[in-house]
């Protein structure tokens, strides 16, 4: 395949190191704890999985969109066929929030639930990570704020996503909105991936445009970031790389006709690599921008991704230029020169923004006001220093200036 003549061909970076007699590669770890069943049908087996990782009552987090979109029933069905007693919980917001965790994990005890089967995008996902711990092991959410910071063993999870953009159905972090401080935090640890991801294309069928287009470029930001951050790996360079590709190819076919088959397939199995990718590796100034935008406005985290992916990529081109290239060659492009590969990537990202009709961040109501908190807040962001250029607060300030005209 084409990214493998990518993955062989060294970095300035990496050749550099060859040349000082240090490593060729740096070292990291990798773990993969999530069994992903990926195809059309795969929602069906949610009961035969219940049953088969030992778990004898559910509890389905989801929110009352996919409800209405009738994305539950495969589920329920399922639950039903395999005699599995379920309960639904649907206040799942949107950025989900510290009290929705609460009130999910206090319907766990009530019910006494052993699993956990979360069906939506990556804010269903998320919360029952958050439930799955505040459930066994008590406390708030908060408590466990940051990376490996629970030894108790959470509830199992089952991930059915319903959009191909977050990968949460994999990933081993949640972001939780402390609605006191208005401030998203992250808990991460493998802990807290799912034990199966459910990943049906059909489930992702009946997205608007405005959805696909937001998730979509989510999942490709996840991609070129975790592809371009200090912190990637040939283990997550790998996956971005296929991701980037598939997501090059569908993501405008998906947004053009909603029920091609293939391009839903090939964009869930994209968002799916992407999310393999940044696992392993990071994120960076996208996410800490998006993540401010999301904890004061409340503002979608793929729509905030969506936009800013653009401005920041155009940003930290400098300082990316050999890798920004191979990101041009993944999305189809021809190029002569490094530098020219790098400003061709840019401005295909810039044109996907412009053909999927992705509004300016003013659609949120962003008030210029608010800029210096939302540069302190993305500043302080811990995947700020993976960007290739790490920005300041001031820097920050600069790109929404732009994003909201």
């Amino acid at each position: 395949m084409k990214f493998l003549a990518h993955f062989m061909i060294l970095s300035e970076k990496e050749n550099l190191c060859k040349r000082k007699g240090k490593n060729m590669f740096p070292s990291f770890s990798y773990e993969m704890p999530t069994r992903v069943e990926f195809g059309n049908g795969a929602a069906n087996r949610a009961g035969e999985e219940v049953r088969k990782i030992g778990c004898s009552r559910v509890l389905i987090l989801s929110d009352r969109g996919v409800q209405k979109a009738g994305l539950l029933k495969k589920v329920t069905d399922s639950l039903d066929g395999a005699s599995v007693p379920w309960e639904l919980f649907l206040d799942v917001e949107p950025n989900p929030k510290d009290y929705n965790v609460t009130a999910a994990a206090e319907a766990v005890r009530l019910m006494k639930a052993d699993c956990l089967v979360a069906v939506g995008g990556g804010s269903p996902i998320d919360c029952a990570k958050g439930v799955a711990i505040v459930a066994a092991a008590g406390g708030r959410i908060r408590d466990y704020e940051g990376r490996f910071k629970t030894t108790a063993i959470p509830l199992p999870i089952i991930a059915v996503p319903t959009t191909a953009g977050t990968a949460s159905e994999l990933t081993f972090g949640s972001v939780i909105t402390d609605t006191a401080e208005k401030f998203k935090f992250t808990v991460k640890s493998p802990l807290l991936a799912p034990k199966v991801a459910l990943a049906d294309p059909e489930m992702t069928a009946t997205m608007p445009r405005s959805l696909t287009a937001f998730t979509g470029m989510d999942a490709l930001t996840h991609a070129i970031e975790a592809y371009t951050c200090r912190a990637a790996t040939p283990f997550s360079d790998a996956p971005a790389l296929v991701a980037m590709e598939l997501i090059g190819k569908y993501l405008r076919r998906a947004w053009r006709d909603g029920s091609d088959r293939e391009a839903r397939e090939g964009m869930l199995l994209g968002s799916l690599l992407a999310g393999m990718a940044f696992s392993h590796s990071d994120v960076a100034a996208v996410h800490c921008l998006a993540e401010a935008l999301g904890a004061l406005y409340d503002a979608p985290h793929g729509a905030c991704n969506s936009i800013a992916l653009p401005a920041v990529m155009e940003y930290s081109l400098d300082s990316c230029t050999e890798r920004y290239a191979r990101v041009a060659t993944c999305l189809g492009l021809n190029y002569g020169s490094i530098e020219e590969g790098a400003a061709a990537a840019v401005a295909e990202v810039q044109q996907m923004a412009r053909d999927l009709e992705l509004p300016s961040l003013s659609l949120f109501g962003v008030r210029e006001e608010d800029f210096e908190e939302l540069g302190c807040k993305a500043e302080a962001n811990l995947s700020n220093p993976d960007n290739p250029r790490i920005l300041t607060k001031d820097d920050y300030v600069i790109l929404l200036k732009k994003l909201t005209c």
